[in-house]
């Protein structure tokens, strides 16, 4: 359900294990969220486009940039 997961995954050479152990999750829920089997709840996203450094939007398939959106100023 959502390829780039696991393309970002593997592009950066890590297993699902190194990758759920940074976002503090089982490997099972991660392997889970890669074949659309469980839902990514948002705060998983944010914390994985931050890590990748691309967007929320190019993580679910809506654009085909990868770049980054500018910081809003808070």
């Amino acid at each position: 359900m959502y390829p780039r997961l696991r393309d970002l995954r593997e592009d950066n050479n890590l297993t699902q294990v190194e990758l759920a152990r940074l976002l503090h999750i089982d490997q099972r829920t991660y392997s889970n969220y890669e074949t659309g089997t469980r839902g990514v709840p948002v705060e998983v996203f944010i914390r994985l486009a931050r890590f990748y450094q691309t967007s929320v939007d190019y993580l679910l398939g809506e654009t085909d940039e990868p770049q980054r959106y500018p910081s809003s100023s808070r």
